[in-house]
């Protein structure tokens, strides 16, 4: 994937010029000339902003700005609340979507584990809330060279990339979980198209799904994975001669699959209504306890 190359600035405010340097030098030789360092600024409300604009003002062509770290760049009164830290991200945001150029705001993790790792951001839920894009960068062991990268943001999907510092000290990709939910995407349209060979129709919630095409959990299918796919896969589930419309009822959502060759509606006209006091007794798998679905009016199925 090709990268837009142009002016980028650094405020490597924990840094001394030598480390810089150092550093640099273990990555390569000659830097360009557009990349630009800084190891001393103003704070957020005194004066920050504007010598952020400035420097936007005199580089047009700048694309990525980099501040390490937040805490640095706040000012002493800081108070640990939801407000202010809305309050200090909104400016840098505006800046950013102002000029469109990428701002990285490197930040602490705290030290004890959880199960979502973005709740070990320190500060309030604020510094993901404020910002379109989260980062994590944990390492496997102290020393190992080996960490996972996790992404989540407002236009990018979620995402864990396993990576590993070579001999230069750059991270080279091991592993990407967007790969793995490919792989993974295929392996449901492989169980969906298993489950509809036995079954003339299945109508029921994604969780009554999963728990029909993954009973014992052992593929990891959840929920949500299941409707995501289906939702993409509509045309590939086609090919396999299963036609798929998603619905809501009664607050819920419900899947339909059926199989191509009983579906009658094409060409069929009017939709005729059923009277929800008589329940339609259908050679139905799903949530739907005997097979009975008391049904509405049902929808023109997709073709």
């Amino acid at each position: 994937m090709s990268a837009r190359q142009d002016t980028t600035l650094y405020l490597c405010l924990k840094d001394s010029t030598l480390r810089i340097q150092n550093r640099l030098f273990e990555i390569t030789e000659d830097a360009p000339d557009n990349v630009h360092f800084c190891t001393e600024s103003a704070v957020l409300g005194k004066g920050l902003e504007e010598q952020l604009k400035e420097f936007l003002s005199s580089h047009a062509d700048t694309v990525l700005i980099i501040i390490d770290t937040l805490q640095m760049i706040r000012s002493t009164g800081y108070d640990n609340t939801y407000a202010n830290d809305y309050r200090d991200l909104a400016p840098l945001k505006k800046i950013a979507d102002t000029h469109g150029i990428a701002v990285l705001l490197i930040h602490h993790l705290r030290k004890e584990s959880a199960n979502d790792v973005f709740s070990r951001i320190s500060g309030t839920t604020a510094i993901s809330g404020a910002v379109d894009s989260s980062f994590t960068l944990v390492e496997e062991k102290r020393g190992s060279g080996k960490a996972k990268l996790s992404c989540i943001g407002r236009d990018i999907e979620y995402r864990d990339l396993e990576l590993e510092c070579n001999s230069e000290n750059v991270w080279e990709l091991v592993s990407d979980s967007l790969e793995q939910w490919s792989l993974l995407g295929d392996r449901i349209i492989f169980l969906l198209s298993a489950l509809m060979r036995d079954c003339a129709e299945f109508i029921g919630t994604p969780t009554e799904l999963a728990a029909h095409i993954d009973p014992d959990g052992a593929e990891g299918i959840t929920a949500k994975t299941v409707f995501r796919r289906i939702l993409q896969s509509v045309d590939a589930l086609g090919t396999q001669g299963i036609v798929a419309v998603t619905r809501g009822s009664n607050g819920k959502r419900l899947i339909e699959l059926h199989r191509a060759d009983r579906d009658d509606t094409a060409g069929a006209g009017e939709t005729v209504p059923i009277d929800p006091a008589d329940p339609v007794c259908l050679p139905v798998c799903g949530g739907f306890s005997g097979g009975v679905a008391p049904l509405g009016v049902l929808p023109p199925l997709a073709e």
